[in-house]
């Protein structure tokens, strides 16, 4: 959430790590556009590209031909997810960075609930999952592992995995990541935490496909310069 006291409107960073994700891509970003222009004027939308085989490269190159907010940054070959997360990352050049995945599992129309749950005394806010629509034993094992994890790394992160945040760039000033896999989630949320940076909650829906928005809630939040979620 913006300054109140500021006159300059906060910039934001809207960016996808994509990878053969040329059936969902487009409606993302278009999305994307549409939701970050009524948070604010100052936005872009980067799309990272990590080597994909399907038509992502062509799409994404249109796209950015469409919407002269929409910046695309393509990867050679796969490099794997944690890379194409810090490439979106070093890319982002406005005040707050936004990210979820190009496969349309997170909806961007939710992005307002992160913003308006980033205040002042909060450097990140981190979404977790209300539902799953995973088999039994998927929804078993992923709940485990997040016992595990919380327990073992001290995090009281609610869904380390989802990858639906809004962080302040100036975080990364402190922050080096340096996974190129999925492991990068549990690395982000370590790091955070041992910089002491706030973290807010939202419940966030998950989706399949290109489904539409669906509804999502506050629950929760935190106060000081603590980890708290």
């Amino acid at each position: 959430m913006p300054d109140p006291g500021s006159t300059r409107p906060v910039g934001l960073s809207m960016f996808f790590p994509a990878y053969n994700d040329g059936g969902t891509i487009a409606s993302l970003v278009i999305l994307a556009v549409q939701v970050a222009g009524r948070l604010t004027p100052d936005f872009e939308v980067i799309v990272v590209n990590d080597g994909s085989a399907d038509a992502t490269r062509e799409i994404l190159e249109e796209l950015a031909r469409a919407y002269p907010q929409v910046r695309v940054i393509h990867h050679p070959r796969n490099r794997g997810y944690g890379a194409a997360l810090r490439t979106g990352f070093a890319a982002a050049t406005k005040d707050l960075i936004a990210y979820t995945d190009g496969d349309a599992q997170y909806d961007p129309a939710e992005l307002p609930v992160l913003w308006n749950r980033l205040t002042p005394d909060a450097d990140v806010v981190n979404g977790y999952k209300i539902s799953r629509s995973d088999p039994l034993h998927r929804i078993v094992i992923g709940r485990v592992y997040h016992h595990i994890v919380k327990v073992l790394f001290r995090l009281r992160v609610r869904d380390v995995d989802c990858d639906f945040r809004l962080i302040r760039r100036e975080v990364f000033d402190r922050v080096k990541l340096e996974k190129d896999t999925g492991v990068i989630c549990l690395e982000m949320c370590g790091r955070f935490r041992t910089r002491a940076f706030v973290s807010s909650r939202y419940r966030c829906t998950i989706t399949t496909g290109s489904t539409a928005a669906r509804s999502s809630s506050i629950s929760g939040g935190c106060s000081g310069r603590v980890w708290t979620c």
